[in-house]
């Protein structure tokens, strides 16, 4: 068993390393990172010391309780009577199954040592990159199955809710099946990476032809990629391996189709969103081609460019605007 482990880990490793390139030293200590536990704090909350209990959360989660109650309740934090009238209605909804939701979520992140084990090896990486990087506050928390990642001054949200497994029935009312395959626990560390870089690094290009929209975001993806350089690539992509595979067989025909019709410089926002939105399939493609298929291309083409320009920084990659010169030196060519 040993021996079998040993040899996946490596087979892992291997794949992770897209491109020869290594961009972080061996032995970088990681972050100290600890979950915040609100989604159990919530759980602390009964109909009989509603308004009690409630001034605890204030009193305990002082930054994150009034941002939780606004954004996710809909309720203005100062009118703690309405809170306290509405609150209960939340914990117990039967349409959506939110007792039942919040079993299976202490249930599912009982154990949080390995999350925390996860973000705290990518946010020291991020740190290795970008010194200047401040460690964010973690909360796990109940969003109603509303949000998966949540931002706000300098703490990180995460709505374990939607990370109960894809197969929880619960979800069939609130999502598409596609959606399913990104709602396992194991997805956390890249969701909450790719959106801090998303939010971190922003897009700085002037122009919005796909070419620009889908380098953009595939260079986001590339550098999520090489911090989680050990996990192969369509679980970056959030992608089944059927569906990553798919993608690398037809490559070539994809490239030619995109060429021929000339969709790079194009700007209109049905075809900047059919290439880079989450959907069951990207149509301008191929319904055989998994949804978000341009940051895909995206992605490759930055690879191509940091293949074949090796004094090219991460940061360096990060802060080119210019996709032209980009998709020019990568010479990219499936």
């Amino acid at each position: 068993m040993r021996k079998f482990l040993y040899v996946a880990l490596c087979a892992c490793l291997l794949a992770g390393c897209r491109n020869g390139r290594t961009y972080f030293p061996n032995h970088l200590e990681p972050e100290q990172v600890t979950l915040v536990r609100f989604d159990k704090a919530l759980l602390n909350v009964h109909e009989a010391t509603v308004a009690q209990d409630v001034q605890v959360l204030y009193d305990e989660y002082p930054l994150f309780m009034p941002l939780w109650v606004e954004d996710i309740l809909g309720i203005p934090s100062a009118d703690t009577a309405y809170l306290v009238e509405q609150l209960p209605l939340f914990l117990n909804d039967t349409t959506y199954g939110f007792r039942q939701t919040n079993a299976r979520e202490q249930a599912v992140f009982a154990d949080v040592s390995e999350l925390e084990q996860s973000l705290g090896r990518a946010f020291a990486r991020i740190s290795y990159l970008y010194p200047e990087t401040e460690l964010p506050t973690f909360y796990l928390f109940i969003s109603g199955f509303q949000t998966p990642i949540y931002f706000a001054e300098e703490l990180v949200g995460i709505g374990a809710d939607m990370y109960l497994g894809g197969d929880y029935e619960y979800y069939n009312r609130v999502v598409y099946d596609y959606q399913k395959q990104t709602m396992r626990k194991e997805c956390i560390p890249v969701d909450v990476v790719s959106a801090y870089l998303f939010r971190t690094l922003p897009y700085t290009s002037t122009k919005s032809r796909l070419l620009d929209q889908m380098l953009y975001r595939g260079k986001i993806m590339y550098l999520t990629a090489q911090i989680f350089d050990a996990l192969p690539g369509y679980e970056v992509m959030g992608w089944t391996k059927e569906q990553w595979d798919w993608c690398v067989r037809n490559e070539e025909a994809i490239w030619h189709l995109v060429m021929d019709k000339r969709d790079l410089f194009k700007t209109e926002s049905l075809v900047l969103t059919g290439y880079l939105n989450d959907g069951p399939f990207t149509s301008e493609v191929s319904q055989d081609a998994p949804g978000r298929l341009g940051i895909w291309l995206g992605w490759r083409i930055a690879e191509s460019y940091m293949e074949h320009n090796k004094e090219v920084s991460l940061q360096d990659l990060m802060a080119e605007p210019d996709a032209q010169k980009i998709l020019e030196m990568s010479y990219y060519k499936p």
